[in-house]
Formats: structure tokens, sequence, C-alpha cells
């Protein structure tokens, strides 16, 4: 007889259980939504979590059924992530920076039967519960509240909740394909569109998204996901950081500048995870003191393009590693990481620079190709852009609730970016479909164009769009924030691209606002600014040469 392996079910649970078993004294530290920060264990992590999962039995939760959370990364948010999927129950991570009227469609479209929410978010809740037909528990995480249980008839407390659970509860061995946890799309246009995680895809991207060319967290480490656990479930950070047995810091509702400096150093932060405009908040906060992080050494930047003059800025004086990234809600969220191969550790520093500013390579698991409008595969030569498509084992293949496949009919998924890959897999951003600028038939990267203007010493922040124009079809325009105190004029503004783009990518014209327009994610809203600067051309326009 030939011989045979064992089989266990890839499942969230068993991150957990490993994290209990073998790292059960390694902190987990919390930063609460009231005040004040919380030492615990992954050991006690666990005892949550099982005690959770036992609880909501008793309340009548069914296995399948949806949990959705309205909270900040925090101790009782990470044990919820484990207590509800652990117990065959979807946890659903809901953003609460949408409007109202999103916020409804979301839990009433997920069918959530249970609400947990911060304190935070408390007053928002009361002014929606009517309009939030299908749940039928609301649990404020944190203790009994006597003032919030005024706010909201049938209140429940997360606290009391677990205490009446079973510390004992045993992990039940589920079907690995099985629903882990739920997250909605941040798409600008229409509703929300759902992305179900199975427990097998959320282990394998935990996993496979943790090799050394990965993430590349230890249990020697101390991470700190900034990136919220209502966005693609913290880029799958505590999952990661379990399966490891590494210190997790969990920074609470405080993302500013000084607080994450603070905090940095007082737990001995290593790693952290976050989108460009937290990163551009630090940097500031580093300048301002004046001091160099204690223990940071890298941070992994996703969510939109990294500016190349903030990559410099971290390594030059901070001495901190900036890794780029890329994914999407639809990826899980990892589709590349942006780690050197041998043959870039003899380029000079300049080309190395150059290489480590795109969104990086794949890792196992996923596939990534390129295709020109007719759906024909583009060259991976590094300068055939198209559209970016993707395929692998936490790849969405159906949105939530809906009939037809989110798959090209040859089984990809359309990314919505356009993008080159070179021969080694290498991939860049050259802008989402929908934002690259197309004038007088020749495509402008908006991507390039807020590059250089974040580069510019006296610019915060930029947002490049296209706008109509009587000749050209489009037209770049850029928006751009000043930094405090800064005094620039649109003409020296522009004037710094002179050299650097050929002169018809160059913008007609440069706006300044006092801040742009940003999505729950920290994604600026494009559309937003379209539709307010949409006519800014179609006047007397001096014509641009093409």
């Amino acid at each position: 007889m030939l011989g045979k392996m064992m089989r266990e079910p890839l499942l969230v649970s068993s991150l957990i259980a490993h994290a209990a078993r073998y790292h059960a004294d390694t902190p987990v530290v919390s930063v609460n939504t009231t005040g004040g920060i919380e030492h615990t264990t992954w050991g006690q992590v666990e005892i949550n979590a099982r005690r959770l999962s036992s609880a909501l039995a008793k309340l009548g939760v069914q296995s399948g059924e949806r949990c959705a959370t309205i909270a900040w990364n925090n101790r009782r948010h990470l044990e919820i992530y484990y207590g509800v999927s652990g117990a065959g129950m979807v946890c659903h991570t809901v953003n609460p920076r949408l409007s109202a009227e999103t916020l409804i469609y979301i839990v009433n479209h997920a069918d959530d039967q249970v609400l947990f929410i911060d304190r935070t978010f408390l007053p928002i809740v009361a002014k929606l519960r009517s309009a939030l037909s299908t749940v039928k528990h609301v649990i404020l995480m944190g203790p009994r509240d006597e003032e919030a249980s005024g706010m909201l008839d049938g209140l429940q407390f997360y606290d009391e909740v677990v205490a009446s659970g079973d510390a004992d509860y045993p992990w039940p061995s589920i079907d690995e394909d099985l629903p882990s946890s739920l997250c909605y799309t941040s798409g600008t246009t229409g509703h929300p569109k759902g992305v179900l995680y199975s427990h097998r895809s959320t282990v394998l991207h935990a996993l496979a998204g943790n090799s050394p060319d990965g993430i590349g967290v230890s249990a020697r480490d101390a991470v700190m996901p900034v990136v919220p656990m209502f966005h693609v479930n913290a880029w799958g950070v505590p999952y990661i950081a379990a399966a490891q047995g590494a210190k997790l810091v969990l920074p609470g509702p405080n993302l500013d500048g000084p607080s994450l400096a603070t905090l940095i150093d007082d737990e001995e932060v290593g790693l952290a995870l976050g989108v460009p405009t937290i990163w551009m908040g630090l940097l500031a906060a580093l300048r301002a003191r004046g001091t160099k992080p204690k223990s940071l050494k890298r941070t992994i930047v996703g969510g939109a393009a990294l500016p190349p003059s903030m990559f410099a800025a971290f390594r030059d004086e901070f001495g901190v590693e900036l890794i780029h990234a890329w994914g999407m809600t639809e990826t899980s969220p990892l589709g590349t990481l942006n780690q050197p191969l041998a043959r870039h550790i003899h380029l000079d520093p300049q080309r190395q620079s150059e290489v480590r500013l795109g969104q990086g390579r794949p890792p196992y698991g996923v596939q990534l190709r390129v295709v020109d409008d007719g759906g024909a595969v583009l060259p991976n030569d590094g300068k055939s852009p198209g559209k970016l498509q993707i395929r692998g084992h936490w790849i969405v293949s159906s949105y939530f609730g809906a009939e037809s496949s989110a798959l090209t009919s040859d089984g990809w998924f359309d990314t919505g970016d356009i993008a080159t890959l070179d021969v080694n897999g290498y991939m860049v951003i050259r802008d989402r479909a929908k934002d690259i600028i197309k004038s007088g038939g020749e495509w402008i990267s908006s991507v390039e164009i807020e590059n250089i203007a974040i580069g510019h010493p006296a610019i915060a922040n930029a947002a490049a769009i296209g706008v109509p124009h009587p000749k050209w079809d489009e037209r770049p325009v850029l928006v751009a924030v000043k930094k405090e105190g800064a005094n620039v004029s649109e003409a020296d503004l522009l004037a710094c691209f002179k050299g650097r783009l050929p002169d018809w990518q160059i913008p007609d014209k440069a706006v300044f606002v006092d801040v742009l327009p940003l999505s729950g994610t920290g994604k600026v809203l494009k559309n937003r600014l379209r539709e307010a600067y949409g006519s800014l051309l179609t006047g007397n326009t001096t014509e641009s040469t093409q």
C-alpha cells in the first residue's frame, strides 16, 4: 500500500489555536477606544475568542450567519475576528467612514444578525438602528455603560457577553471552503460589492503572504497594522501575527503622526503597515521631533502609489525601509510586494531605488498578466501597458450574493488597473483605468504626475485628473495641497515638471485646495475632483503642444 499524508482543514481557528499553544505569553497591545493602553497576550485572546463563540451560539447565531463590526484596531476586535470565524460564522468588517446610506445598504445586504460597535460609533448606530432590518443584537465593545444603554434600546455589552461564554468551547472542525469573513469594496460608483473569503483562502494568504519575500514577520517581531481592521482584514496581519506568534500592536483610533511615533517607540515596533497618507503624517511627526524611531525598520505601503520622495525621505533621514505592495479587496488583498532579487544587489543605489518604487512581484499563489482592449495578452517587457488581470488561491470568483461570475471567460479577474509587467513579474501600476488621462489619443499617467508634484518641497499632497478639452479630449489638471506655511505659485509648481515629463504631459493648470476629498480607506476621490473642475478648460483654453 502506498503511503498517505494526514489531512486537516485549513481553518482560521487553527491560527489562533497555534498562537495560544506555543506563544501564549506573547504580548498583544491595544490602544483602547476610550483611552489608555491595554496589554494582554495571545493566550488570553484565544480564551476570550472561545468564550465569544460559545456566547454567540447561546444568542442563537447560526453557522454561516454574518456578524458585523464597526470598530477600530483593538483587542476586542481581534477576539471577534477569531471568535466569529472560528465558530463557523462570518466576520463582516464594516468601514465606519462610509455614508449613512451606504452603511445601511451594506449591513442589510449582508443580512447581518449581530452588530459589534466601538463606543465612538454608538451615536451613528443609534440614528441608523431602525433601518438595520436584519440586525437582532447590537453589542457595545466594552464593559457595561449606563449612559450608552440610554442611547440605544436593547444594547448589550461585549464584556458581559464574553463572560457568559465557555472558555473550554472546542473549535469545531468545519469545511475549509466555508466562508470566514466578508468585506465590501470601496467603489466610488454604485453600491459596494461584497467579497466573501473562505477559511482556506485566508489561511493560504497568511502563509504565502508571510514568506521572506513577502511581509516576512517572525516570532521575534513586533508588528503594527495601522491599516484598519475594517479594510481587507488589515491586509491579513491579524492572521499572520497569530500564525507566527509575533507581538501585535493595535493602535486604536489615534492614527495621527505623533501618536503613532510614540507608540512605535514605546512598544518597539519593527514593522508597520498602512496607506501613504498615514506615512505622510508619521514623516511630518518624525521631522518635527527631530529624532529617529528607535525600533522601526520596515513599513509596508499600499492602498495608493508610494511617492518617490517619501521613499527617499524615510530611507535617508530615518533609516526606515518602505516596501511597496499592491492589492485590493478582491485579492484578499496581497497581489504583489516589492522585494529585490539577487541581481538587484549589484545595481547602483539610484537604479535600486527605481526598481523598489514599483508595486513589486507576486508571491507564490497568484499569477498576473496584462492584456490589451481586445483581450490579447501583452508581453512582459516592462514597457507595454495594459489591463492588469490576476488569478490565484485567494482571488475572488464571484461577488457576495451575485449569480454571475466576476471573472473573464478564461478565468481571470480584471483589476481595473493599467500596468506593465517585466520578465521577472515586477509590476508597475501606471494608473487606474478610470483615472488614466487620454489626451489626443495618447495616455498620460496621473500617478506619474502626482509623484513629481508630491516631491516638491512645498506640496503636502496632490491629485492629477483628466478634464474635458475642446481639442485634445482630455488634458491633465493638478489639484494640490500646500504644506503648512508654504508659499508656491501655480507657475512655480508647474515648472517642476519641465525636463521630467514630455511637455505635452505637463498639466495645463494647477489648482490649490485646503484638503483633498478622501475615501474611507484614504484614497483620493477623483470623481469628486472631476465634478468640481470638469469645466476648467472648456472656456478660452490655451492649447498645449502635443
